[in-house]
């Protein structure tokens, strides 16, 4: 089992930043950042697979490609989503994911998540 818990959402004003965090109980090849917003579909921000070594390759939703930046720091159970420009459109409830078993960029793959951290950019 691998038990992702998330960190970091808030209160965050247009144009700000903002750093998720997210531990896994074990070492975890890929972990992947989802958003899903009131009424709608969880949809896929990024992911990182380890490549072995401290390596770790990154891919990104095409609408937060150049502001948000996911990382690993080198700790192959930890991975953190930094948010930069927010958009009120991406008020949302963040949620790590780890354990895809196809698709990383469609949420039903993924076997493990997290409750889930509320981020709310003001306008």
């Amino acid at each position: 089992q691998v038990q992702p818990v998330e960190s970091g959402g808030g209160l965050v004003q247009v144009g700000g930043s903002l750093r998720l965090s997210c531990a896994a109980s074990r070492r975890t090849i890929t972990m992947g950042w989802f958003r899903q917003a009131p009424g709608k579909e969880r949809v896929f921000v990024a992911t990182s697979a380890w490549l072995g070594g401290i390596t770790y390759s990154a891919h990104y939703a095409e609408s937060v490609e150049g502001r948000f930046t996911i990382s690993r720091d080198g700790a192959p159970n930890t991975v953190y989503l930094q948010m930069n420009s927010l958009k009120p459109e991406e008020t949302a409830v963040y949620y790590c994911a780890a354990g895809p078993r196809g698709d990383i960029t469609h949420w039903g793959t993924y076997d493990y998540w997290g409750q889930g951290t509320q981020v709310t950019v003001s306008s």
